[in-house]
């Protein structure tokens, strides 16, 4: 069943190009198993090898991302976008977080798209979701991280206030043990094709590596999906 997701019109208006791709299935996370490590093994040190040639400006969807922060009135070079974060931590030959195969399946499309992606538990969202820029004095408690200041940055938000970024998502509906029914989201600045692509991708992805059932995705845009 397609999720009710949508953009308001002040994000068109900053971000003309901005997407959501969006992915609703059923999945049980758990402790990563080899075929995960081996995916990871495989992308690493290529990935690693081109990103100490390649500005991170440069890095596929990556820089559109920064654009659109800027467009938003938020510092990407501040307020990174998660892609660039996790692409850092390679750059650098640090370990990546081991959380569980939802959130590890999503940082590993992360790497090979150069996208930010978000996944949420479904039953912890309420009502329709929308990106939207955060409006000033708004924070959340990120995971593993203090408040987030949220003020003019793209964002997700239910009728309970905002949820997720692609900064930093809350805690109020992050992928648990518990967790069975999950939204990923995929934040583009990028043309349509490159966002369609990354959809597939992450379509196989979590069926074969995070045991996703039922899966369904498309994408918001402006015009309709």
């Amino acid at each position: 069943m397609r999720p009710d997701i949508r953009i308001d019109e002040d994000m068109f208006s900053c971000c003309p190009d901005c997407r959501l791709g969006w992915l609703v299935y059923e999945a049980k996370p758990e402790a990563s198993g080899d075929a995960i490590q081996a995916c990871f093994a495989a992308l690493l040190p290529e990935l690693k090898v081109k990103l100490e040639t390649t500005p991170l400006a440069d890095m596929p969807n990556l820089g559109e991302s920064r654009r659109g922060y800027r467009a938003c009135g938020k510092d990407p070079g501040r307020w990174r976008v998660s892609s660039e974060a996790l692409y850092r931590r390679v750059r650098q030959g640090k370990d990546l977080y081991r959380i569980n195969t939802v959130v590890d399946v999503n940082n590993l499309v992360s790497l090979e798209t150069g996208f930010s992606l978000g996944s949420y538990d479904r039953d912890r969202l309420e009502g329709t979701v929308t990106l939207r820029r955060g409006r000033p004095g708004e924070s959340y408690p990120g995971i593993g991280k203090d408040a987030v200041d949220l003020s003019f940055m793209p964002l997700l938000a239910d009728a309970s206030g905002p949820v997720g970024s692609p900064t930093s998502d809350s805690t109020r509906a992050m992928v648990t043990p518990e967790t069975r029914r999950l939204l990923t989201v995929i934040y583009s600045f990028s043309p349509r094709a490159e966002l369609e692509k990354a959809l597939a991708l992450a379509a196989r992805r979590f069926e074969t590596l995070a045991g996703a059932s039922g899966l369904e995705f498309g994408m918001v845009e402006r015009g309709g999906e």
